[in-house]
């Protein structure tokens, strides 16, 4: 039952990150209409962000010194890293194609599990990726506009690792909920995105900003709404709110099922932009949201697979999780689990699953 409760609690949070990451683009782009450059529109996110969660970073300032390559590896991909090359791609390729790789991050974080941790999957984990990759295809249109440009395409491909990150590094620690040294997942977020900031100022250079469009009004299909508002709501909701309902989901969940479940995002994004920026969507985009629920239901139902007999790659119960942190504590890129639903689950840290998947963990 409490394996159950925690299942149900990680997808509920899964779907309110997805919820608040699918709104950001409805806010932000008024503001980018307004005048504001996307890459300060993307600083004003997270140094915003990063400001609103400042105490609870000095509340967990030992996590400079316990855990510094998952801090920086966390700002640098899950953060800075996403945002930065999923807007450097657009700029070479359609919106609907750099989306469409961006979130091949779930099958990514399925031969991450796999092939790097050696850790079984379930058939109806993979299943729901591949529905989820097929209906998301058809939300966002890939077919219209596309053109071959080689570097778009790896920039947007970038962007997927990089989501993959998030994954992987979210579910950092998530074996060690009952031991001292369990790296907090807000006080994670909270230095990724400060770590993150400071990255992003170095490329947006916001000295350069039109700061004056921010105290004017932004216009939303034909309403007339304070700049400041929509910038609020992209700083509290589609970044503060979202990271921390999508980490903690993804140390709740597997990291199949975290990243499945995160493909509503482009659902989420389509459907507020047909709401809110009247972009009305088609029969084919329609259809495609469902094949993407459809996917995200089957991948979440399904149960992880028991870790095979044997030590493989680590997977005694606490090697895994050794195995895990070490990679995280190794270097900022190898961190482990928190991948975007990177997450090993923990049965015995009470976290929804009802096995180890080895012992490692989570998964948008």
């Amino acid at each position: 039952m409490h394996a159950s409760q925690g299942r149900s609690a990680g997808l509920g949070l899964a779907l309110a990150s997805a919820f608040a990451f699918g709104g950001s683009g409805v806010a932000a782009k008024p503001l980018i209409e307004a005048g504001l450059d996307p890459l300060h529109v993307v600083w004003l996110r997270v140094a915003g962000a990063a400001l609103v969660m400042l105490p609870v970073a000095w509340r967990h300032r030992d996590l400079l010194r316990r855990k510094p390559a998952l801090l920086v590896g966390f700002g640098l991909l899950a953060v800075a890293g996403v945002q930065a090359f999923y807007f450097a791609s657009i700029s070479r390729i359609p919106v609907g194609v750099a989306l469409l790789i961006e979130y091949l991050a779930p099958a990514l974080v399925l031969g991450w599990v796999r092939f790097v941790q050696r850790r079984p999957v379930t058939r109806a984990a993979a299943l729901g990726v591949v529905l989820a990759a097929g209906g998301l295809a058809c939300v966002v249109q890939v077919w219209s506009g596309l053109s071959f440009d080689l570097v778009g395409l790896l920039l947007a491909l970038a962007a997927a690792c990089c989501q993959v990150g998030y994954f992987v590094l979210s579910d950092q620690g998530a074996d060690e909920a009952e031991q001292a040294g369990r790296a907090d997942p807000v006080g994670v977020i909270a230095y990724g995105l400060l770590v993150g900031a400071l990255v992003l100022t170095v490329v947006a250079r916001p000295w350069g900003m039109d700061w004056s469009v921010l105290a004017g009004r932004a216009d939303m299909d034909g309403t007339s709404v304070p700049a400041w508002l929509l910038l609020g709501w992209i700083v509290l909701i589609a970044t503060v709110l979202a990271y921390v309902t999508g980490v903690i989901s993804v140390r709740k969940l597997s990291p199949q099922v975290a990243g499945v479940v995160a493909c509503l995002e482009a659902v989420i994004a389509t459907v507020l932009a047909w709401i809110l920026l009247g972009e009305h969507l088609d029969a084919p985009q329609i259809a495609g949201g469902a094949v993407v629920l459809v996917g995200a239901f089957i991948a979440q139902s399904s149960t992880p697979k028991a870790p095979a007999p044997g030590p493989v790659a680590g997977s005694g119960v606490d090697a895994g999780v050794d195995a895990g942190a070490s990679g995280a504590d190794a270097g900022a890129g190898s961190v482990s689990e928190p991948e975007v639903g990177s997450g090993s689950g923990s049965g015995a840290a009470g976290t929804g699953r009802d096995t180890r998947l080895s012992a490692g963990r989570t998964a948008p």
